[in-house]
């Protein structure tokens, strides 16, 4: 059995999405708890508002101490020019006495993302959360070329060996595809099995 933390930040509901199937992936595996959390926003409400952000979003605002009760903490984050959005990165700046104290060591970590453009920083994004994860102590698991899906040419969509992805339009106007969608289902279910496999 494993406990897995779904952790994400989403302005528009791109990244969201891709939360929300990715834990579904993870509950696919017998035994596997999965839960949905976002990070605090930090934009002012006014500035959100006319931003258009998804305010209202179901998952609960996670808590930094939240994250040593996890077997498996898999974060999802948008881009910000190749890097991780603010307020993902300032939650986990705030995970200082976690990482003293070695309390994340030795967890699976992984990550997912939304880029507006094929090309605008999925992988580099990516790593950016898996740098910090490797810094916790975190063991990384991606997204492997098992999962074929990521191979279609045919198509515009994420998927990288680094973690699932989307390509969410230059003005948000896209929506994850099924292949986006079945590849994070599928890196759910990896992180879960692994996460099982560690904790037995």
């Amino acid at each position: 059995m494993a406990k897995v933390l779904v952790l994400y930040y989403s302005s528009y509901g791109h990244v969201e999405t891709l939360a929300n199937a990715v834990a579904e992936g993870a509950r696919s595996v017998p035994g596997t708890v999965a839960d949905v959390k976002r990070v605090p926003e930090l934009v002012p409400a006014e500035v959100a508002e006319k931003s258009h952000y998804k305010i209202n979003q179901a998952a609960a605002v996670a808590q930094v101490d939240d994250l040593k009760g996890y077997d498996a903490i898999i974060i999802g984050s948008p881009t910000r020019f190749g890097n991780m959005a603010s307020q993902m990165k300032n939650f986990l700046d705030q995970a200082g006495g976690l990482w003293a104290t070695d309390a994340l060591v030795g967890k699976v970590g992984s990550a997912f993302t939304s880029t507006a453009t094929p090309h605008g920083g999925q992988e580099s994004t990516l790593l950016t959360i898996h740098n910090v994860l490797l810094h916790f102590g975190l063991v990384i698991v991606g997204l492997p070329y098992s999962y074929k899906g990521q191979m279609d040419p045919s198509v515009v969509q994420g998927g990288t060996p680094y973690g699932a992805s989307t390509v969410a339009g230059g003005m948000g106007q896209l929506q994850p595809t099924p292949g986006d969608l079945e590849g994070a289902r599928f890196q759910g279910a990896h992180v879960a099995k692994i996460a099982a496999k560690l904790a037995a």
